[in-house]
């Protein structure tokens, strides 16, 4: 079985995906991590984006793999690298990266082949429009833009960073922007999901509203 939970930024889905898994025990795919793994490999060996080549070259020599309790750990060719992907450097440059077309159509790929013949929650932007068109149930996650940014304010202060909620709020409209509008595998609701306001939710609200209507 597949439960596709899409949404922007800050909506909750990623500690919402992991909890419905646990509950149910399938296995959680985190596609936001993967993202921002390859972001962080780009990063690294200074990728030329203007250069399809080198693209190619990471692209066809990158491994990532989840692994651990929930399998919550991120792995990039051996290494754990959970930390490092939630660093601001990585955040301010992801969303150009998974713009990308070869980056997307390579992650689709990766995403499809860790959830064969599995039951798995994935989360992201495009699960059930693209990953997962026919996922037997998807939901789509919105937040008002305050609550998702003190959401996002949280998850950036506990590794270590500071940020102001003015900086988080601008940062999640540009990145809202970036992902409806970019050309590959937009950011959208797909017509048969399950929207779900997050706002007034506490997480114990959000697995539940979930899991009542999978169950």
């Amino acid at each position: 079985m597949i439960i596709a939970i899409d949404g922007p930024a800050g909506s909750g889905k990623t500690t919402t995906a992991r909890k419905v898994a646990q509950r149910l025990g399938f296995i959680h795919i985190n596609t936001g991590a993967m993202y921002r793994g390859i972001t962080l490999k780009f990063i690294r060996e200074k990728v030329n984006l203007d250069d399809p080549l080198d693209i190619d070259r990471i692209l066809h020599n990158t491994q990532l793999n989840f692994a651990g309790i929930d399998h919550g750990i991120l792995y990039m060719d051996g290494e754990d690298i959970s930390s490092e992907i939630a660093l601001s450097y990585v955040t301010e440059n992801v969303s150009r990266i998974s713009a990308l077309s070869k980056v997307r159509i390579k992650l689709v790929e990766f995403q499809r082949d860790m959830a064969q013949g599995r039951d798995v929650v994935l989360e992201g932007r495009d699960i059930g429009t693209v990953v997962f068109p026919n996922a037997e149930y998807k939901f789509y996650l919105i937040a008002d833009i305050r609550v998702r940014a003190a959401r996002r304010k949280k998850e950036i202060e506990a590794s270590g960073e500071y940020i102001t909620m003015e900086e988080v709020i601008l940062f999640l409209k540009d990145r809202d922007k970036q992902d409806s509008s970019r050309h590959n595998s937009p950011l959208t609701k797909a017509e048969d999901a399950i929207e779900l306001d997050t706002t007034d939710l506490n997480i114990v609200e959000q697995v539940n509203y979930i899991l009542n209507i999978v169950n």
